[in-house]
């Protein structure tokens, strides 16, 4: 090995050195705990949905069509996916910084002196009017000593990796999205079926009261009553139909097409998973497309430091430059050969307070980010804590409701035959079974509707469905 070798590598490893007082490595903050994140959780198992892909969880093929066409057309996921080309461009650019620059220069000059002043003896002819031809090649390298480019690298990464997880994010949202307003959407199809058929058993129950009043069973108060009752029912239909006609809508702007309508199965055919695990607080960091994108932005603050550190330090500069040069281009490439070198180092004087101003500002983004990274970790731990609990609750309303409506319903007969056949009671009686009959049929949907969308939020909050 040669004495310049040496003294090449002697340079590398003191520049690598010297690197290394300034910048520092990233590693995760101390500070960044997820412990106790999950309400009156203490699960010890690491398995959790979040690693289902989301063909899995749904079993219905009609939502698993519409999911599939909005992950191909939702245009917030086509912006998120654009967003990530033009940071993977940023990051080549970046790259190429370690690189020395190359300029090609071609060139013709004229230049024309004053000739007042001039005194040139009688007879002497002076050519004020010059031509130069010149072609060149310039070059120029900065050495990373302080470890400038190399932070610059990193930061242009880190934020390349936070458009890939905005991008994820986005699509688990949109996932989430289709599959709650799908659930929605079969829940207003089930009140509205329920709300048609009782309709229809209260017209029947106008005519039957028509004709007890004409029995002098009842009076005519009671018809009355039936019909405003029959009324009651009527005026539940246009605002499910409204509400339906606004569910497919939204979904047709997730699916990113026109408003239309949705081919859909039925509520009662939807199947979930019978154990919803949730696996440790800890994933969520790998797992939350939102919590590593938070990640990914604290780093390029963090790499951003490290920049702003490098200005108050020398920067070394290599630049050459070369080419022919001459009067003539008849003997262009003859004796008209030039060249420089020049190697120099950079020490800002001046311009202190610049430096000052701009390392406070990173140290101030630094920090910003540092408290979204623990609030995005903190939501989401508050959104598992929360649909979990939210589907506890609907099973736990799902027997009493049973109970409720199978009550209810021998209610409405029993009340209905007593008018009937005997003066032991009255159509109010009738009229308030028949109400809290459809309220709580209306309300079972309603249980049903949270426990799905209780499941799809979980999923999410888990980070399922970008896997």
């Amino acid at each position: 090995m040669t004495h310049s070798s040496n003294k090449y590598i002697l340079m590398v490893v003191a520049a690598v050195l010297l690197s290394a007082c300034v910048t520092k490595k990233y590693e995760r903050p101390a500070a960044v705990s997820t412990d106790k994140l999950y309400r009156d959780q203490a699960s010890a198992d690491s398995t959790t949905m979040a690693n289902m892909p989301w063909q899995t969880v749904f079993k219905d093929d009609r939502l698993k069509a519409l999911i599939q066409k909005g992950l191909d057309q939702n245009l917030n996921l086509k912006n998120a996916i654009e967003n990530i080309v033009q940071a993977r461009a940023s990051l080549r650019q970046t790259k190429l910084a370690y690189y020395p620059t190359l300029n090609a220069d071609a060139n013709v000059t004229r230049t024309k002196q004053s000739e007042a002043g001039l005194n040139f003896p009688a007879g002497i002819n002076i050519n004020t009017l010059t031509t130069t031809y010149k072609l060149g090649l310039s070059t120029s390298w900065e050495a990373d000593i302080w470890g400038k480019l190399s932070s610059s690298k990193r930061a242009a990464l880190a934020t390349y990796l936070s458009t890939d997880a905005a991008k994820q994010a986005v699509q688990t949202q949109l996932i989430s999205d289709i599959a709650n307003n799908y659930f929605l959407l079969l829940a207003y199809d089930k009140q509205l079926e329920i709300t048609k058929s009782t309709l229809e058993s209260r017209i029947k129950n106008v005519e039957v009261i028509k004709a007890l009043k004409e029995g002098a069973i009842v009076t005519g108060a009671s018809v009355v009553q039936s019909e405003a009752n029959q009324h009651a029912a009527e005026v539940l239909i246009p605002d499910l139909k409204r509400n339906i006609r606004e569910t497919e809508n939204a979904l047709n702007i997730l699916l990113g097409q026109p408003s239309g309508p949705v081919e859909r199965g039925t509520l009662g055919d939807q199947v979930i998973p019978e154990k919803l695990e949730i696996g440790l607080p800890a994933q969520l960091l790998e797992n939350r497309p939102d919590v590593r994108q938070a990640e990914f932005d604290f780093r390029t603050a963090f790499e951003t430091t490290n920049m702003a550190k490098t200005y108050f330090y020398p920067s070394l500069t290599l630049t050459a430059s070369g080419g022919f040069s001459n009067l003539q281009l008849t003997d262009f490439f003859t004796n008209s050969v030039f060249y420089s070198l020049i190697g120099g180092l950079t020490q800002p004087l001046f311009n202190q307070g610049l430096n000052k101003a701009r390392l406070t500002s990173a140290q101030s983004r630094q920090m910003q980010a540092m408290n979204n990274f623990q609030q995005s970790l903190l939501v989401a731990g508050q959104e598992v804590s929360n649909a979990l609990y939210a589907y506890e609750m609907a099973v736990e309303k799902q027997d009493s409701r049973e109970k409720q409506i199978e009550a209810l319903t021998k209610a409405v007969d029993f009340t209905q035959q007593l008018l009937e056949y005997s003066s032991a009671t009255n159509y109010t009686d009738v009229l308030t079974s028949e109400q809290n009959l459809l309220a709580a049929q209306l309300s079972g949907i309603n249980d049903n509707l949270q426990k799905l969308q209780a499941v799809v939020d979980l999923y999410r909050a888990l980070g399922g469905g970008w896997k």
